[in-house]
C-alpha cells in the first residue's frame, strides 16, 4: 500500500505561495499533510491562511519559533529593547488584531515534536531540534554530528527526521546514516548562493512511503504572483510593509536588518504601539 505526504513548512504569511502549494499537491494526489511550523508573519494574510489550513488539515502539526512569537506577541509578552523585538511584537499584534477566534490557543498547543509511523518507517518530525524550534544548529552547512541530534530516543527508533526552519530543502544523512529531511520554505526559500536563490518559487515536498520505505522523493517548487502577493500586502493595514514587498522583490528577509528597522520603528512609532496595545490588554 503506497501513502503519499505533502510535508510543507514555513508559509509565514504568504497567502499566494501557499494557494499555490495546495493547488499542486492536490494534483499530487496526496493523501495527507504534515505541516512544520511558522504560519504567520511577516506577511499581510491571517484569516485566509487559517481558513487555508483547515480545509488542508494537516494530520501532523509542528510549533515553529515564529508561531511561538506570534502567541507570546498577541499575549503581549515580548519587549521592545531592540529593533528586530519591535518587529515581531507589532507584527503580532497585527495578527491579534486579525486573528479567528479561538486560533491564537489553538497555535499555542501545538506540540514541539511528533512521531508518526507510516507503513514501515517511524518519523520524527519538528521545526528545528525536537526539544529547541529555534537557533541554527541545523543550518544547512553544519557539520553532520549536529543533525544527530534530531534522533530522540524512541521506541521504536526513529528512522527519518523531518525539520524545517531553515528554508532550505534537505535530505542528508545523520552518522548513523539515517535520513534527515526538510521541505524548503513556502513563503520564504532563499539560498546564500545567488543563481539558486532566484529561484524565489514556493517550495515544499512530497514523500511516497509503500511497503518497503519511502518509494519517491520529490522536492517541489510552484511558481505563483508575487506581484499579486505584494498588492495583497499593499491593500492591508500590515506593519513593514516596505519590507515586505522588498522581500517579494528580492527573495530576503529583513528580520534581522537593524538599520531598515530602526528607522520604520522610528517613522512610525511601532514601539509605543505595541506597548499601548499591551496596556489595554492589561485592562481586559
Amino acid at each position: 500500500m503506497k501513502t503519499r505526504i505533502a510535508v510543507f513548512s514555513d508559509v509565514h504569511g504568504n497567502l499566494s505561495a501557499m494557494r499555490a502549494m495546495y493547488r499542486d499537491s492536490r494534483q499530487q494526489h496526496v493523501d495527507q499533510y504534515w505541516f512544520v511550523g511558522d504560519l504567520l508573519m511577516p506577511g499581510p494574510s491571517v484569516s485566509e491562511i487559517w481558513r487555508l489550513l483547515k480545509i488542508i488539515n494537516p494530520s501532523v502539526i509542528v510549533r515553529g519559533n515564529w508561531d511561538d512569537l506570534v502567541v507570546n506577541g498577541v499575549r503581549g509578552k515580548i519587549d521592545v529593547k531592540y529593533p528586530s523585538h519591535i518587529y515581531f511584537a507589532r507584527l503580532a499584534q497585527y495578527v491579534g488584531q486579525s486573528a479567528p477566534r479561538g486560533m491564537v490557543d489553538e497555535i499555542a498547543s501545538w506540540p514541539l515534536h511528533v512521531t508518526k509511523k507510516v507503513g514501515p518507517l517511524n518519523f520524527g518530525i519538528s521545526h528545528n531540534l525536537p526539544w529547541l524550534n529555534m537557533g541554527q544548529d541545523l543550518f544547512p552547512t553544519q557539520s553532520t554530528k549536529n543533525f544527530d541530534q534530531v534522533f530522540t530516543p524512541a521506541d521504536p527508533p526513529i528512522d527519518v527526521a523531518i525539520y524545517a526552519h531553515v528554508h532550505h530543502e534537505i535530505m542528508r544523512y545523520a552518522s548513523d546514516e539515517r535520513i534527515v529531511m526538510n521541505p524548503g520554505a513556502v513563503g520564504e526559500p532563499f539560498n546564500g548562493w545567488d543563481k539558486l536563490h532566484r529561484d524565489m518559487r514556493a517550495h515544499y515536498l512530497v514523500i511516497e512511503v509503500d511497503d518497503l520505505g519511502m518509494a519517491s522523493v520529490n522536492f517541489r517548487h510552484v511558481g505563483y504572483d508575487r506581484k499579486a502577493e505584494q498588492a495583497i500586502a499593499d491593500q492591508s493595514a500590515v506593519p513593514y510593509v516596505e519590507l515586505y514587498d522588498l522581500m517579494m522583490h528580492t527573495g530576503r528577509a529583513y528580520t534581522h536588518d537593524p538599520e531598515k528597522l530602526t528607522r520604520l520603528n522610528q517613522k512610525y512609532g511601532y514601539a509605543t504601539q505595541y506597548l499601548d496595545y499591551c496596556k489595554r490588554l492589561g485592562q481586559n
